[in-house]
C-alpha cells in the first residue's frame, strides 16, 4: 500500500514539473526579444592565410603516352588491350593491333625477295660466263694476230699476191684485237649491269619485307616502364555534341594512326589535376604551396606545389581551368585516379584585422559593418576592404575587439526585435 502511494506521489510531482516547464516556455515566448539576440563577433587581429580549395585526381607525372603506330594504314583495329588500373612491368604488352594486312604484305615481300635473290644469282652466273666468253675472244684475237705475223714472215718467199693477202690478214687481225681490247672493259660493265638491276630489285623486296616486319613489331605496344595503365578515350567518332564524354577504348575499336591509346604514368613523380573556378585564377601562381588530403589515405597530409595553370574551358556559367600540382612527398599507398582535396595557400597577411565574411555589408561601392554600441544598438561604420575569401574578410577602419553584427539588424522588425516602447536599435 505504501509502495502504491509513493508511485502516485512521484507521478504527481512529475506532472507538476512538466506543467511548470511548459508555463515557463510559454512565458518566454510571450516576452519581446531584444536586440541583444542579434549574433555578433569581435574584430580579430592576427595572421590571415587565404586559401583556394578544390577537388582533384592523382596521376603519375612524366606520363608516357603510347600511340597507334604510323604504319601507312589509315585505320587500325585493336585486338588486345590492358584495362585501366592494370599494373604492368617494363616490356609487358599493353595493346595489340590486327596484323593481318601487314602479315600478308610481309609474306608477299618475302616471296619477292627470294625470287630476286634467285634472279641475282642467275645474273651473276651469266656475267661470269660472259666474262669468260669475252676473255676467250680476246685470247683468240691475239692468237690470230700472232699467226698472221708468222705468215707475213714468208712473204719474201711467196708470190706478191699471196704476200699482199697476208699483209691484209695481219692488218685485219690487229684491228679486231684493238677493238676487242678497247671494248673489253665496257662489255664487262654492260654484262655486270644486269647484276645491278637484280641487286636493286632484291634491295626493294628486302626493304618491303623489313618494313612489314617493322610495322608488325610496332603494332604491338609494350610498356616503356613499370606502372599502372590508363586507357585513353575513343575520339575516333564522327558523332559529337557539346558536353559529350567519349567512352574508353576497348578491344574491337578502330583507331587512327598516331592516336593515343594508353598512358603509363611515372609513379616516381606524382601529380594532381584539379579543376578550379575561373574567378580564383588571379590568386594562383606557380610554385605556390598546397596541402593535399587523399581520400584513400585519410590519416596523412601531403605537400604539393603548383606546377602548371591551364586554359579556361566550360560554359559561361561554369568556367573553370585546369591546375596541375606536383606531389612533393608521395607514399607507396597512392594509386592513379585516387581523389584528393587540395588547399592552395595563395597569400598570407600578417597582423591583419579580419572578420567573418558575413559580417561585411555592401551598398553599391560602399562597404560597412554594424558596430554594437554600449546601449545594445548598432551603428553603421564604413570600412576599407583589403581582401576577402569565402569565409574571411581583411579590412581597415575598425579596432581589434570591436563587436560587429553577423546579420543585418535593420532587417528585423521593431515589434519582433525590440521591446515595446524601447528606443531604436539601429542608428546611422
Amino acid at each position: 500500500m505504501n509502495r502504491m502511494r509513493l508511485i502516485v506521489v512521484a507521478v504527481m510531482l512529475a506532472a507538476l514539473a512538466l506543467a511548470a516547464f511548459a508555463a515557463m516556455r510559454a512565458y518566454e515566448s510571450l516576452k519581446p526579444q531584444s536586440v541583444s539576440r542579434i549574433p555578433t563577433t569581435a574584430v580579430k587581429r592576427g595572421e590571415v592565410v587565404f586559401t583556394i580549395t578544390a577537388r582533384g585526381a592523382l596521376q603519375g607525372g612524366n606520363t608516357k603516352v603510347m600511340t597507334a603506330p604510323m604504319t601507312g594504314n589509315s585505320q587500325l583495329v585493336i585486338t588486345q588491350l590492358s584495362k585501366s588500373g592494370d599494373l604492368v612491368q617494363e616490356g609487358d604488352v599493353v595493346a595489340q593491333f590486327d596484323t593481318t594486312e601487314e602479315s600478308f604484305k610481309q609474306r608477299e615481300a618475302q616471296a619477292d625477295l627470294e625470287e630476286a635473290e634467285q634472279q641475282l644469282e642467275q645474273s651473276k652466273n651469266e656475267v661470269l660466263a660472259r666474262e669468260e666468253e669475252l676473255t676467250n675472244e680476246l685470247v683468240q684475237a691475239r692468237s690470230t694476230v700472232r699467226l698472221a705475223e708468222l705468215e707475213c714472215r714468208r712473204n719474201p718467199l711467196i708470190a706478191a699476191i699471196a704476200a699482199k693477202q697476208n699483209d691484209l690478214d695481219l692488218e685485219a687481225a690487229r684491228d679486231r684485237l684493238q677493238k676487242l681490247e678497247r671494248d673489253f672493259e665496257e662489255r664487262k660493265r654492260a654484262a655486270k649491269a644486269s647484276i645491278a638491276i637484280q641487286e636493286a630489285a632484291r634491295g626493294k623486296a628486302r626493304m618491303l619485307a623489313d618494313t612489314a616486319a617493322r610495322n608488325i613489331a610496332m603494332m604491338t605496344l609494350k610498356a616503356p616502364m613499370g606502372g599502372y595503365v590508363s586507357v585513353e578515350r575513343n575520339t575516333n567518332s564522327n558523332f559529337f555534341f557539346p558536353g559529350m564524354q567519349f567512352p574508353l577504348l576497348q578491344v574491337g575499336d578502330i583507331v587512327r594512326a598516331g592516336m593515343g591509346v594508353v598512358q603509363i604514368p611515372d609513379l616516381k613523380s606524382w601529380e594532381i589535376t584539379a579543376q578550379i573556378d575561373e574567378q580564383d585564377r588571379g590568386h594562383l601562381a606557380l610554385q605556390q604551396f598546397a596541402d593535399v588530403r587523399v581520400a584513400a589515405v585519410p590519416d596523412r597530409k601531403y605537400k604539393g606545389t603548383v606546377k602548371n595553370l591551364g586554359g579556361t574551358t566550360g560554359p559561361p556559367w561554369n568556367r573553370r581551368f585546369e591546375c596541375r600540382l606536383s606531389l612533393d612527398d608521395p607514399s607507396a599507398e597512392l594509386r592513379p585516379g585516387m581523389s584528393a582535396r587540395v588547399v592552395v595557400r595563395t597569400q598570407s597577411i600578417p597582423d591583419a584585422l579580419w572578420i567573418p565574411a558575413q559580417a561585411l555589408f555592401e551598398s553599391g561601392a560602399r562597404k560597412f559593418v554594424y558596430v554594437r554600441g554600449a546601449n545594445g544598438g548598432f551603428t553603421e561604420k564604413d570600412v576599407e576592404l583589403v581582401r576577402r575569401s569565402e569565409s574571411q574578410v581583411v579590412l581597415k577602419g575598425v579596432e581589434a575587439g570591436t563587436l560587429v553584427a553577423l546579420s543585418n539588424p535593420s532587417e528585423r522588425s521593431e515589434t519582433k526585435d525590440t521591446p515595446k516602447g524601447a528606443a531604436g536599435a539601429l542608428t546611422k
